[in-house]
């Protein structure tokens, strides 16, 4: 008889995964989103309407419920310096912020929300 050591106990919990994007859209495990959207690994928020040139503090408050420590910010073309007021409000939570293209957003959630980091991105199609 063999002995069975148990390493670590696996679960397995419903993750939202960003499989495409491309023409003004992304493909959100299943789905396909149109207009700007918040997801994390268990929640993707479509009904979310930021505006384009700054995000509110209105706006902000579905990204604090979702309590990411890393926010990413995927929007073509991505430009840093617009976002400020958001990078000053993130730091105050204690979330970091990285504005990145979409496509690295993308590809970048993904690894975070596989590496099961409290991740959530705001993402612009």
């Amino acid at each position: 008889m063999v002995a069975v050591m148990k390493l670590h106990e696996q679960t397995i919990r419903p993750q939202q995964l960003i499989t495409g994007h491309g023409d003004g859209a992304i493909m959100i495990s299943g789905h396909v989103v149109r207009a700007p959207c918040l997801l994390s690994a268990t929640q993707l928020v479509t009904s979310w309407i930021p505006g384009i040139d700054a995000l509110a503090t209105a706006d902000l408050e579905t990204l604090w419920s979702l309590e990411p420590r890393i926010a990413l910010l995927g929007h073509t073309p991505p430009d840093p310096a617009r976002w400020r007021e958001l990078r000053r409000q993130c730091t105050a939570r204690g979330i970091a912020l990285e504005v990145m293209d979409l496509g690295a957003a993308c590809r970048t959630f993904n690894v975070l929300a596989g590496e099961d980091r409290a991740v959530a991105a705001m993402l612009f199609p």
